[in-house]
């Protein structure tokens, strides 16, 4: 029997020295970066899913444990992996920190982990071109603080900056809390080096804008992994803001927020961090500051770069707020969210017998309304104890990104399970109708695999085209994004 197909138990019992594969790839990476122990494999058997966390909670894990658990050091015993992997038909799972929360790297069917940690160096940091050289397993927060060391910054924020790595925002599309000025990770990085299944190297060339084709890096940032191995990515990088200021702004109703930031948007003004909340998001945040009482959703701006640039910005945006109805206040409510705003606070509720989860999904301005609404009703649908709060992130001059959060009571494992999958499946459903998409940053994984197929229409069986010409073994995380 295969030990990629066995039982845990099964697999326990099983010695893999008798493998020939894994005594290559232990030839490859050395004993100490093949790990086979049972501890080593849970603690790669899932991601920061919610639901992950939930199976844990009662002693199981979401679907299988991985195989086995490899660390190459290099680019090249990535390559020699690979090679291995596809000569025996092996699965891999890239892996980078295991921050996301689609399960992208839960493994379904006993596939080998591939770590890629150890490939964490800075490469190159040219402050004259304004581009940054750094491998795929380093560190989001390491990698900005070597960048503000040289008195650069990416301006990638993500809520999983200290615990997600290059290859992984890379991988699922990453948008950091700074967006509206900085981009997304899809904007910054300017070129890549990849390893297709079979070893050979892919690099897309950074240089500041191309013509010469479809666009070859947009086919892997985005890929989670399923079509390749990220090894490098080439970024823009710019100086460090020599300013920072900080503005909380307080409506009557989330509305007269999001028309404000409609038109503070299409006015080609850029905060770096744009956040509207609603009132039950709002509330925790303004119940010190009795100023917001009749304005009871607020919205934070922050404004950074040079001293003039910042002075015009915060004017014109705070003109916008007013002729919207809005009332600035005391920024403090925005000065206490910045302390935490890279804490992860989806497991501790789920391990207190809750079930916390967040939907981030994109969508026209005229849509932003009833998918808010229609995906309120759904919640309450499943659960009317249900908990239900949502902000405006991300913000563009033709829409915006919606980040909800739900919790539901979780003693029971099957009901909260059930109850789970059914408030998901009629969000995703509001989102489709209304003509959004349903994921902003998060990514697919396996997850929301059934909406994504469903959102992409002929244009997956395209995708599937595409990962049967490059990975004809399917090797490379299969199951994920829907993808065999």
């Amino acid at each position: 029997m295969c030990p990629l197909k066995m039982t845990d138990t099964q697999r326990a019992e099983y010695d893999l020295n008798k493998e020939t594969w894994y005594r290559e790839f232990v030839e490859i990476l050395g004993d100490e970066n093949v790990l086979t122990s049972f501890s080593d494999r849970l603690a790669y058997g899932r991601d920061r899913w919610p639901y992950a966390n939930l199976t844990y909670r009662f002693g199981k894990v979401p679907r299988t444990l991985p195989c086995a658990v490899l660390m190459p050091g290099s680019c090249d015993e990535v390559r020699r992996v690979l090679k291995v992997a596809n000569r025996y038909a092996l699965p891999l799972v890239p892996y980078g920190a295991g921050s996301g929360v689609s399960g992208g790297t839960v493994p379904l069917n006993n596939e080998i982990m591939l770590d890629l940690k150890r490939l964490n160096r800075v490469i190159t940091i040219d402050p004259v071109s304004g581009i940054a050289i750094a491998e795929a397993g380093l560190n989001g927060e390491l990698f900005e603080a070597a960048l503000n060391k040289r008195g650069l910054t990416l301006g990638h924020f993500p809520q999983s900056l200290n615990v997600s790595t290059i290859g992984g925002w890379l991988s699922c599309r990453s948008a950091g809390q700074a967006s509206s000025r900085y981009g997304k990770i899809e904007d910054m990085v300017i070129g890549l080096k990849v390893l297709l299944p079979e070893g050979q190297l892919v690099e897309v060339r950074p240089v500041p804008r191309r013509s010469v084709g479809p666009s070859i890096k947009d086919l892997f940032v985005g890929a989670e992994g399923t079509l390749g191995v990220i090894v490098e990515g080439t970024f823009r990088v710019l100086p460090y803001p020599k300013r920072e200021t900080v503005h909380v702004v307080g409506f009557k109703d989330y509305m007269a927020g999001l028309d404000a930031l409609r038109k503070i948007m299409q006015a080609e003004l850029r905060p770096a961090i744009v956040r509207l909340y609603d009132e039950f998001e709002s509330a925790p945040k303004i119940k010190d500051f009795p100023e917001y009482a009749q304005y009871p959703c607020v919205s934070m701006f922050t404004f950074n770069g040079l001293e003039e640039l910042v002075e015009v910005e915060e004017r014109l945006t705070l003109r916008i707020c007013t002729s919207s109805g809005g009332m600035e206040g005391s920024p403090e409510p925005a000065f206490r969210w910045m302390e935490h705003r890279f804490e992860s606070l989806s497991a501790k509720p789920v391990f207190e017998g809750r079930m916390l989860d967040t939907i981030e999904i994109a969508a026209p301005w005229v849509a932003l309304s009833d998918i808010y609404e229609g995906m309120r009703d759904a919640i309450f649908s499943v659960r009317e104890d249900a908990h239900f709060g949502a902000h405006w992130s991300h913000a563009y001059s033709d829409g915006a990104c919606m980040y909800a959060t739900f919790i539901i009571p979780a003693s029971d494992e099957a009901q909260a399970a059930g109850e789970h999958a059914k408030i998901w499946d009629r969000a995703m459903k509001v989102c489709l109708k209304a003509g959004g998409t349903i994921s902003h940053h998060h990514g697919i994984g396996y997850f929301r695999s059934p909406w994504f197929t469903e959102e992409l229409g002929p244009a997956h069986g395209l995708l599937q085209t595409v990962k049967n010409a490059i990975d004809p073994n399917h090797i490379m995380n299969p199951g994920k994004l829907g993808l065999l």
